[in-house]
């Protein structure tokens, strides 16, 4: 089965995540900050990351860094999902390593077309 892991530190915003992924029949685990997100990883790698921005501990692009140090680092398809929406932000995200980038608030149409994007997900026929 996909996994995936919801990295954020609102406790709503994780609950919504994991709705819209579980209705896509993907095994969701969570975490509240890029610390236990890093935690999470070790444990067991995801196929695919929702990453917030802005969390304490450990912000996003901080996970980020961490994440694609890691020997197996590089699997995880990573997608920030944040209110972030500047271009400087976009490109940084990219260029440490996000695969997609989501501005909240975000529906499952939204959610779906990327995972697909990033080949979490197949497209539907």
């Amino acid at each position: 089965m996909t996994t995936c892991l919801v990295v954020d530190d609102s406790s709503v915003v994780r609950k919504v995540a994991r709705r819209m992924l579980e209705d896509l029949s993907i095994e969701v685990r969570e975490a509240e900050n890029g610390a236990a997100a890093m935690d999470r990883c070790a444990e067991a790698m995801p196929d695919a990351i929702l990453l917030d921005w802005n969390m304490p501990v450990a912000s996003g692009p901080d996970f980020l860094r961490a994440l694609r140090q890691r020997e197996d680092g590089a699997a995880p398809r990573v997608i920030f999902c944040t209110t972030e929406n500047d271009l400087d932000h976009i490109a940084a995200a990219l260029e440490g390593g996000a695969d997609e980038y989501i501005m909240k608030p975000y529906d499952a149409e939204i959610l779906r077309e990327k995972l697909e994007a990033v080949g979490v997900l197949k497209a539907a026929a």
